[in-house]
């Protein structure tokens, strides 16, 4: 009766689930730039969440379309053929193929993987400008902007490099500081010169169209933190929130620059939209591409209510999807996005991951060192996608680690879910002749009921948890659901109980009824685990169903939950390892190889060493309100340790009166723990925090520096004048 009212629940459930599903959905992964390899970062933060979610929406039978592509304009691809010495056609055409082809044995299930250079593209992104700018949505307007007179160009913030105001790094560029990470503007450096010519820029006047987004903050406040202030993550709301309380700003959509989308105006030589205008259009282009492809129509998934659009992104482009594309789809009359579930940035082994500090891990390296060249490559590809699901930075900051990633494949998928699969079909060959026994209901008792209550469970609860954007939940029901079958067969015992022997040496009539009933369970759950599983480990999910003999139709969501997956007297074929351990050793290698390349880059980049006597670089002047932001207050050293891994860095607590914080600090090389321990210091309070090393600093306290170049505490004896940094 039990079993009964559970597959009625399923079924209410259901239906009630169908009416409430949207008509089609369109789902974008942020365009990755086409200027070199990416990150295992990368596909953690919006590449493998949305493929799950599609693969999930494909086994439930819903119209869905999956679209990608490179972007392949902007500063950043002309910046990458000057030092590659090639043309920026060249460039996006390498890194657009290494691209595609990694993803793809990645298993990320594209629809289409486009291309912003595309004619398509060009065509859509000057159509879109146009409108808006024949509407009168678009502002012209004048301004200075930095411009190389040798080499007669105006110039993007990447060619434009100088000191960094904050680190005093001296080869920052124009956008940010490699060095120190700092957000910048070509305003603020020290000593601006020119990328091509080398002299420093001057300023000249030029026109641009801008997007008056400062019209549109009250359509924002009210669709973002009003409409979507319960479904969307709080760390996008809250994103969003700072940018529209701080007043948003006129954006410029036009660049003076020659590798581009040309902007379609006869007054407009020179000028081509900028690259965070015309990439997110290319979401459009794309799926024009597709319905082309398949002979479709596009329209319905950008201008149909009834279509469900949900852009997955990292945390650094929130502003462009929540606040800037949606001005822009409002105004040209598209849907707007239903859900933008970013993530946040994933750090490697205590540091955060960079490909130009040569801290990271490629997706490239990945599969050339563990799936390309070794046999039984497909398992090392669903191994990365498991443990980058279950550490997924879909809240906070997360890290990989080698040997997490060690932990995470012996200890979960080895011996737990491949133990179970494995344990099952070993088993079915030896005490029921390679076939699914039957199920004898005369002997059932409360443990087969519980077993069949808990799969019905793990479906509902692994579909609850992906429709809401939480995919590590998820994963962790369905291995959860894998151990359960584990400690199921570990309580029958079949192994035991086929000892249970008559005069012929085979198992009693009673023993084998008993044997029969826990394999038959046993079997019916790995075949419900292989549809669980397969949005996330879709190689895992195939080679289950190779070793089932059934074909891919099983794994269509509505299976899910079902009893009777496979039918008695079926003939199974022999078990297949679905994972292998990895080695100690292969975990050294990967450390070794991340600190040598990260080494050899930093060698060829970091400036030569300073003079001992330094010449003070004033920094730019600033207004009172400007100071008055910085929140300052004294405080005392009370603990101090070194930061593992870290030779720069210590570990400080310090009290500030009414509370004591965490702050992590370079200053290792200065002094030693043991000897600050009481030291009075200035702490800047309300700065951000900022994760170093895996250690969130809460602060950070300012020092003074000698002629030597050597850190002082601000005493009575640092010299007048000495900068305080």
């Amino acid at each position: 009766m039990l079993r009964v009212n559970i597959l009625l629940y399923a079924l209410i459930c259901g239906i009630f689930a169908k009416m409430n599903q949207p008509k089609r959905y369109l789902i974008t992964s942020a365009l990755p730039y086409a200027n070199g390899p990416k990150h295992i970062g990368h596909l953690a933060g919006a590449y493998l969440p949305a493929d799950i979610y599609v693969r999930y929406l494909r086994a439930q039978k819903r119209d869905v379309v999956f679209v990608c592509g490179s972007d392949e304009h902007g500063a950043a691809i002309t910046i990458q053929a000057m030092k590659e010495q090639t043309t920026p056609k060249a460039i996006v055409d390498k890194y657009h193929a290494l691209l595609e082809s990694n993803m793809n044995d990645l298993g990320i299930s594209f629809d289409i993987y486009h291309r912003t250079s595309a004619q398509i593209h060009h065509e859509t992104a000057q159509e879109f400008f146009t409108k808006l700018n024949n509407n009168g949505d678009l502002e012209l307007q004048e301004s200075e902007q930095y411009f190389d007179e040798a080499a007669n160009t105006f110039l993007a913030d990447r060619y434009i490099t100088g000191t960094c105001p904050i680190c005093s790094y001296d080869k920052a560029y124009g956008d940010q500081c490699e060095k120190c990470g700092t957000s910048l503007s070509p305003e603020q450096l020290i000593h601006p010169k020119s990328t091509l010519s080398g002299n420093p820029p001057a300023k000249k006047k030029t026109t641009h169209w801008y997007l008056p987004l400062n019209k549109h903050e009250d359509f924002l406040r009210k669709w973002i933190l009003e409409t979507h202030q319960s479904d969307w993550k709080t760390n996008v709301l809250g994103q969003c929130k700072s940018w529209i309380d701080a007043g948003l700003h006129p954006r410029a959509v036009t660049r003076d620059l020659e590798w581009g989308v040309k902007v379609p105006l006869a007054d407009a030589e020179g000028k081509v939209l900028y690259v965070w205008f015309d990439a997110p259009i290319g979401y459009i282009s794309a799926t024009k591409q597709w319905a082309i492809n398949n002979n479709k129509d596009w329209k319905p998934y950008w201008e149909d209510k009834e279509t469900k659009l949900i852009h997955f992104i990292g945390k650094d482009n929130i502003v462009f999807h929540c606040i800037i594309f949606p001005v822009m789809l409002q105004l040209h009359g598209n849907i707007l996005p239903e859900n933008v579930p970013s993530n946040e940035f994933m750090n490697l082994e205590g540091d955060k991951m960079s490909t130009s500090r040569g801290w990271s891990i490629e997706m490239d390296e990945y599969i050339t060192d563990f799936v390309k060249k070794e046999n039984g490559g497909d398992m090392m590809v669903d191994a990365l996608r498991y443990y980058l699901t279950a550490i997924a930075p879909e809240t906070k900051d997360s890290e990989f680690t080698w040997k997490g990633f060690q932990d995470a494949l012996n200890s979960e998928l080895v011996s737990i879910f491949g133990n179970f699969v494995n344990r099952t079909f070993v088993l079915m060959h030896k005490l029921c002749n390679g076939k699914v026994p039957a199920f004898h209901n005369d002997i059932a008792d409360d443990a087969d009921t519980a077993l069949l209550k808990n799969i019905l469970y793990t479906k509902e609860t692994v579909e609850t948890n992906i429709e809401q954007y939480k995919f590590r939940d998820a994963l962790f029901e369905v291995i959860d659901l894998s151990r359960k079958g584990n400690k199921y067969m570990q309580d029958k015992e079949p192994w035991i109980v086929a000892k249970q022997v008559d005069e012929n040496g085979k198992p009693t009539a009673a023993a084998q009824k008993q044997i029969d009933n826990c394999l038959h369970h046993c079997l019916q759950l790995c075949a419900n685990l292989a549809v669980l599983i397969n949005p996330f480990l879709p190689l895992t999910a195939k080679k289950m169903c190779y070793m089932m003999k059934v074909v891919d139709k099983i794994l269509e969501w509505e299976n899910a939950g079902k009893s009777n997956l496979l039918s008695i007297g079926y003939s199974l074929r022999a078990p297949e390892l679905l994972f292998r351990k990895l080695e100690d050793e292969e975990v050294k290698q990967q450390i070794e190889k991340l600190q040598a390349k990260s080494k050899k880059l930093m060698e060829n980049t970091t400036p030569a060493a300073e003079p001992t006597v330094k010449t003070v670089v004033s920094k730019e002047e600033i207004q009172f309100d400007d100071f008055a932001k910085i929140d300052l207050k004294t405080g005392t050293i009370v603990a101090a340790e070194k930061v593992e891994k870290a030779d720069k860095l210590l570990k400080l607590l310090v009290d500030l009166g009414s509370e004591q914080r965490s702050i992590v600090s370079g200053i290792a090389l200065h002094f030693q723990p043991e000897n600050i321990i009481g030291q009075k210091v200035v702490v800047v309070t309300n700065l951000a925090p900022r994760k170093m090393r895996g250690i969130e600093s809460n602060g950070m306290i300012l020092m003074a520096e000698n002629n030597n170049g050597k850190l002082c505490f601000v005493s009575s004896d640092v010299v007048n004048g000495s900068n305080v940094s």
